[in-house]
């Protein structure tokens, strides 16, 4: 668990950031950076620890979590049909090579 106390956080919370955290891992963000953003995206989405208090039954917020797939695809989207297609043509001829180097 990252810095600070977790006690006050339901255990749905705790799933929800580890799933969180895993999809990071999986897009390549190391295991620390992971585990902080998660815990910073269920308390976005949540407003922080649920399990006791006036914080209760509060409605979620899930915007933080849709967030980040819609920001992908921005750059491209900016660019030219040329400059996309002379992008596409790199990167097509560097995996040929690089599949012709393993055998």
């Amino acid at each position: 668990m990252p810095t600070g106390d977790k006690s006050s956080y339901t255990d749905k919370q705790k799933r929800q950031a580890e799933h969180i955290e895993e999809g990071y891992e999986h897009r390549g963000v190391g295991k620390g950076e992971a585990e902080r953003r998660a815990w910073a995206t269920v308390n976005a989405e949540t407003g922080g620890g649920k399990k006791s208090g006036s914080g209760r039954g509060k409605a979620e917020n899930h915007g933080p979590s849709r967030k980040g797939g819609r920001l992908g695809g921005a750059a491209a989207s900016n660019r030219s049909a040329a400059e996309r297609s002379a992008s596409a043509k790199k990167g097509a001829a560097t995996r040929k090579r690089n599949a012709e180097k393993r055998g």
